[in-house]
C-alpha cells in the first residue's frame, strides 16, 4: 500500500522541480523566441513551422508509446529497457530516410524549394534524441525531475545562444535550425552524463510484444493527435502564405506557454505517481477532482488575462509587423484554455491501462474536429480559430465520458467543479478590455490591463472563499523544504 501523505509530498515535489524546469527552460525559450523574432520574418517562421509538423509526426513513430508503457509497467526489467532503447534508435533510422527521400516532395508540394535542405538537415535530431529516450523516460518514472530541470534549461540557454548569433549574422530560417540542433545535442549529451543507465547487449522480442501490447493504441493515439494538432499548420502553410502561417504558429506559441507547459507538468508528474494508486479508485477520483481544481485555477486566468492583454503584449514584444499575429492569439487562448483539463482526462486513460479507450476518443474527435476544420477553411484563417474553440469544448465532451464511466467524474461534474473559477476567470477578462479603453498608449495599456486582470481575479477568489488557496499555501510549505 502505498503511503497517501508521502506520495502527495513526493508528487508536489515533482511538480514543483517540473514546473521549475518548464517555466526556467520555457521562459528562455520564450525570451530567446522573442528576440529572434524581432530580427527575423513571418515568412521565416512559416517555413520552419512546416518542418516541424513532419518532424513531430516522425516522432511519434521513434517512441511508439513505449515510454508511456515502461511507465506504467511496475515490473520493469533491464531487457525492457534495452530492448525500447535499440528499437528507438532503429525506428530514427528508418524514419530519418523516409523524410530524407520524401523533402523534394514536400517542397515541391509547397512550392518551396529551400524546405528540401532543411528538412533533410533538420531531421537528424530524430536520430540524436533517440540515443536519450530512455534516460529521459528513467528520471520521470524515478520523479526525478531536479535532475531534468537542469539539463534542460542549460541545453535552451546554449541553443538560444547559436540560434541568436547565427541570426545575427543573417543566416535567416538556418537560425532557428541551429538552435534547433544545438538543445537536440546537448541534451542527448547531459542525459549520457547525468544518468547511469547503459544499455544491455540484449533486444527481447517476447518484451517489445509485451511493452507493444500496451503502447500500440497510444502509437496510433498520438498519432492522431499529432496529425491533428498540425494539421492546421499543413493546411494554413498549403492554402496561404508563409507568412500567414508565421503568424499563427506565433500566436499558438504564445497560446501555449501557459497552457501546454502547465499540461506536460502534469502529465510527466502524475502519470507515474497515479499509476502506483492506479486500483484505489476512490483515491484516483479524490485525486483528479483535486487536478481539476487546481488546473483551472491556474490556468483559466492565465489564458483569459493573456487574451485580454494580446495586443499590446505583441505590440510590446515582436512588433507591430506582428498585429495579426495578436488578432489570432486572442481567439487560440480561448480554445487552448481546455487544454490541461483534455490531458486530465486522457491520463486517467493511461493510468487505467485503457489504451483501447484512448484510441477511441481520439479518433471520434479527430473525425470531428477534421470536419469542423474543412467547414471553416474557406471563411479565412480567424474563423478557423473561432471553430477551434467549439472544436476543443465537443472534444472536452467526448474525454469526459470515460472518466465518468471509469471513477464517476463526468461532464456535467467536472464543469460544476470548474465553473466558479471560469466565472472569475472571465469576469477579469472583461474587466482588462475595460480598463485598457482607459489609455491610449501601449504600455499603459499593458502594464494596467495586467494589474487590474490580477487584483480582480485575486480579490474574487479570496472574497469568495476558494478552497484551492488551501493546495496553493499547502504546496509552498512544501517548497520551503526543498
Amino acid at each position: 500500500m502505498i503511503n497517501k501523505d508521502n506520495l502527495k509530498q513526493k508528487t508536489a515535489i515533482g511538480v514543483f522541480w517540473n514546473f521549475f524546469q518548464n517555466i526556467a527552460s520555457s521562459g528562455l525559450s520564450f525570451l530567446i523566441m522573442l528576440v529572434l523574432a524581432r530580427i527575423l520574418s513571418p515568412d521565416d517562421y512559416g517555413v520552419i513551422g512546416i518542418i516541424v509538423a513532419f518532424i513531430a509526426v516522425a516522432d511519434v513513430f521513434v517512441d511508439s508509446g513505449f515510454a508511456s508503457a515502461l511507465i506504467q509497467k511496475k515490473n520493469r526489467t533491464q531487457v525492457d529497457l534495452s530492448t525500447v532503447f535499440y528499437y528507438n534508435v532503429l525506428a530514427s533510422i528508418f524514419i530519418y530516410f523516409f523524410l530524407f527521400i520524401s523533402a523534394p516532395y514536400i517542397a515541391d508540394f509547397y512550392d518551396i524549394p529551400i524546405l528540401k535542405l532543411l528538412l533533410r538537415v533538420l531531421s537528424l535530431k530524430i536520430f540524436i534524441s533517440s540515443f536519450s529516450s530512455i534516460q529521459y523516460t528513467l528520471l520521470r518514472i524515478q520523479l526525478n525531475f531536479k535532475t531534468l530541470a537542469r539539463i534542460n534549461i542549460f541545453a535552451t540557454l546554449l541553443s538560444g545562444i547559436v540560434g541568436i548569433i547565427m541570426a545575427l549574422l543573417n543566416c535567416g530560417v538556418w537560425a532557428l535550425v541551429g538552435l534547433s540542433m544545438t538543445l537536440a545535442i546537448v541534451n542527448c549529451f547531459q542525459f549520457w552524463c547525468y544518468s547511469k543507465w547503459r544499455p544491455s547487449r540484449v533486444f527481447s522480442v517476447s518484451s517489445f510484444k509485451s511493452l507493444f501490447t500496451y503502447g500500440s493504441n497510444l502509437l496510433v493515439s498520438s498519432l492522431i493527435e499529432t496529425i491533428y494538432n498540425n494539421i492546421y499548420t499543413v493546411v494554413i502553410g498549403k492554402l496561404f502564405s508563409a507568412s500567414s502561417l508565421g503568424h499563427y504558429s506565433r500566436a499558438n506559441h504564445f497560446a501555449a506557454f501557459p497552457s501546454t507547459n502547465f499540461s506536460i507538468v502534469l502529465g510527466r508528474v502524475t502519470f507515474p505517481a497515479l499509476s502506483q494508486i492506479q486500483d484505489d479508485d476512490e483515491r484516483l477520483r479524490a485525486s483528479y477532482l483535486k487536478l481539476l481544481k487546481m488546473s483551472s485555477f491556474i490556468v483559466f486566468p492565465l489564458m483569459t488575462g493573456l487574451a485580454g492583454v494580446a495586443i499590446p503584449f505583441v505590440t510590446i514584444v515582436i512588433g507591430e509587423k506582428w498585429l495579426f499575429c495578436a488578432q489570432l492569439l486572442q481567439i487560440i487562448c480561448f480554445s487552448m484554455m481546455w487544454y490541461p483539463i483534455h490531458s486530465i482526462n486522457l491520463n486517467l486513460l493511461k493510468v487505467k491501462a485503457r489504451s483501447d479507450l484512448f484510441l477511441k476518443l481520439e479518433i471520434i474527435k479527430k473525425l470531428l474536429g477534421i470536419s469542423i476544420l474543412v467547414i471553416s477553411v474557406p471563411f479565412g484563417i480567424v474563423t478557423m480559430c473561432y471553430f477551434s474553440i467549439l472544436s476543443s469544448l465537443i472534444s472536452l465532451i467526448i474525454n469526459t465520458y470515460y472518466s465518468g464511466k471509469l471513477i464517476n467524474l463526468g461532464f456535467l461534474k467536472q464543469m460544476r467543479t470548474m465553473l466558479p473559477t471560469f466565472g472569475a476567470s472571465f469576469t477579469m477578462f472583461v474587466v482588462v478590455l475595460l480598463v485598457q479603453e482607459v489609455f491610449q498608449n501601449t504600455n499603459m495599456k499593458f502594464a494596467f490591463g495586467v494589474l487590474s486582470g490580477s487584483l480582480t481575479y485575486v480579490a474574487i477568489t479570496r472574497l469568495l472563499k476558494f478552497e484551492e488557496w488551501k493546495e496553493v499555501n499547502w504546496l509552498i510549505k512544501q517548497v520551503r523544504y526543498l
